[in-house]
């Protein structure tokens, strides 16, 4: 090897050297993730995300303008800034009228039409790809599934039933209460519903989550958390939240618990 040379080569052993650093870590994260996946007894769902895109065909724009509507012929529009009009977030109109008339009447009945314009959404809801295909898988290996979500129960119920998936949830399905929109995500309380419903230990369960919200409510419940981000946005927002694992893909998941399934 030449003087000339010598740079090249140990530039290409640099290169060689991060590249088998990449490798490694690739494997431990792979690793790392499918010993979450494998050791949970218990999986806990959110519903609108991991399980189905809700708005898929009734844009949650929509709903929300139908609720601001709704409270404009009240004349009680003006209980919502001007960015929770222009939200795509129904749940922004449902805790802005619970912040300015908590335990109203207003606030029960808006809630009810907000469960109506989810029971619609769910009827033509699209499925998240894999989802129905792990839910089945999950169940059949044992594990005890439940949802845990910001949306109305019977939404959730409704979607599940229309997939044929619906025994592997039974009875614990845990959503938003009418008389508790205080006790929505970031708060904890439908998980610990959840896991007070399955008989289940926090340090043996799984939440599976697209949202911070998700992914603070896990941590507060002390279970852990897998989070579901199709996307490089929502997969920063959720490791920007402290997510340690995050998906693109069911896929991934699915993988995973057939691998465990055959140990």
């Amino acid at each position: 090897m030449t003087s000339e040379t010598a740079p090249d080569g140990r530039v290409g052993q640099v290169i060689e050297n991060a590249q088998d650093l990449r490798v490694a870590r690739d494997l431990r994260i792979a690793q790392d993730l499918r010993e979450v996946i494998t050791r949970a007894e218990c999986v806990l769902f959110d519903f609108d995300g991991p399980i189905c895109r809700l708005y898929a065909n009734h844009d949650a724009q929509t709903v929300v303008d139908n609720l601001v509507g709704w409270l404009a012929d009240r004349g009680e529009v003006g209980l919502l800034t001007a960015d929770e009009r222009d939200s795509a977030d129904p749940h922004a109109v449902l805790r802005a009228v619970h912040r300015a008339r908590p335990g109203s009447p207003l606030e029960a009945d808006l809630e009810a039409r907000l469960t109506e314009e989810e029971l619609h959404a769910a009827a033509r809801a699209f499925p998240t790809p894999y989802v129905d295909r792990l839910i089945r898988t999950w169940h059949a290996g044992g594990a005890r599934l439940a949802v845990a979500t910001n949306n109305a129960p019977e939404a959730a119920r409704h979607y599940v039933h229309g997939r044929g998936v619906a025994d592997c949830f039974g009875p614990h399905i845990h959503g938003r209460r009418t008389e508790h929109v205080h006790a929505l995500k970031p708060d904890p309380d439908c998980l610990h519903r959840a896991l007070g419903s399955l008989g289940a230990h926090p340090s043996r369960t799984l939440m599976i989550g697209d949202t911070p919200a998700d992914c603070l409510a896990a941590r507060e419940a002390g279970v852990a958390f897998l989070g579901y981000g199709q996307d490089e946005l929502r997969q920063k927002k959720l490791r920007s939240a402290g997510a340690e694992h995050v998906v693109d893909s069911l896929g991934t998941v699915l993988k995973a618990v057939w691998a465990g399934a055959l140990l």
